[in-house]
């Protein structure tokens, strides 16, 4: 199953983790590196959140993430939380939905 963590971030996040950073990238590696996180980063201009892509049994790997995370601990992350995503379309999807299983509704 996947899972997304939400973050939402501090008014001045971009400023304050500077000094987390490493620690932060670190905590992800480790994550993509057993497979738990497959993609993640912060939201673009304004710089106000992230969202990070986790495939596990269950949300216990992204609640992990996002209890260990220094953004999380040292109050730079204001709320997180994690949900299921069942994807249909694309490259890697879980369940693939055809669209001729569908009637088409005529207006």
């Amino acid at each position: 199953m996947r899972y997304l963590l939400f973050y939402e971030a501090a008014q001045d996040y971009a400023q304050r983790r500077v000094p987390y950073r490493q620690e932060h990238l670190l905590l992800a590696k480790a994550a993509c590196e057993r497979g738990e996180l497959v993609l993640g980063g912060a939201f673009a201009d304004p710089i106000d959140g992230a969202v990070l892509l986790f495939q596990s049994e269950s949300p216990a790997a992204a609640e992990a993430f996002a209890k260990a995370d220094p953004y999380v601990r040292h109050g730079l992350v204001t709320r997180w939380w994690v949900r299921a995503w069942a994807t249909v379309v694309g490259e890697g999807a879980q369940l693939v939905v055809e669209p001729s299983t569908f009637e088409s509704k005529k207006t």
